[in-house]
């Protein structure tokens, strides 16, 4: 691993670490940039601690993350840990995200949220908000869970747990879950949404309401 260390402030500094897979022959590499004003630990070992505090913050090749504190460990500083007002960016996906707890693993590209977790995705104007979210890079999937949320378009929904598949644009819910499609509801053991073509599909204990337009046919001659 090389480090770079330039002081920028009396009160900040910007550390930038290119990471190796291979010391000798660098078929991968990443690069990790943060700043703080305030940092402790060290660096230039396989498994180091560093701590990041005031107005933290880290960019990966995907991910950058601002919090009040930011740990790095971990073989390369594999795993980011995050606390105190996180705001979190997906830089090639345009998904946004704030939360109270954040825990991102760089090897397997996942990413754990907890405390009021809010989710923007602006590619397709979908917003979300729970207590847990699991958010998988790799595959574009988020995994919601407690006091579930989402909104798009004419589209409320709402459960206990819910998967958003991103590039597909399809919504699982379930545990008490709900959709309200303007003045219409929807209510079942188990929906799904397709948010491209709006259709609703539903199984056990369906139920719901549907408000007519409320025009009177017109009479035929």
């Amino acid at each position: 691993m090389k480090v770079r260390l330039c002081i920028k402030s009396l009160f900040s500094a910007i550390i930038i670490f290119s990471v190796y897979s291979n010391a000798c022959i660098p078929l991968y590499s990443e690069q990790i940039i943060f700043k703080a004003d305030k940092m402790t630990g060290t660096a230039g070992n396989n498994n180091d601690t560093t701590t990041l505090q005031g107005n933290a913050f880290v960019q990966t090749q995907n991910m950058e993350i601002r919090a009040d504190r930011i740990t790095l460990s971990g073989t390369d500083f594999r795993l980011i840990k995050a606390e105190g007002k996180v705001s979190a960016k997906n830089t090639k996906k345009q998904t946004e995200f704030s939360c109270g707890k954040l825990s991102f693993d760089r090897e397997t590209e996942v990413t754990l949220l907890q405390d009021n977790v809010k989710l923007e995705d602006k590619e397709n104007e979908v917003s979300a908000s729970s207590q847990l979210l699991e958010y998988r890079q790799k595959t574009q999937t988020a995994i919601f869970q407690i006091n579930v949320k989402l909104t798009q378009k004419d589209n409320v929904c709402t459960g206990a747990y819910a998967v958003y598949h991103k590039n597909e644009q399809l919504l699982e819910i379930s545990g008490s879950p709900k959709i309200v499609q303007g003045k219409d509801t929807f209510n079942a053991q188990q929906i799904t949404l397709d948010m491209n073509t709006q259709e609703i599909s539903m199984s056990g204990r369906v139920h719901g309401s549907v408000t007519s337009s409320g025009k009177k046919p017109e009479k035929e001659e």
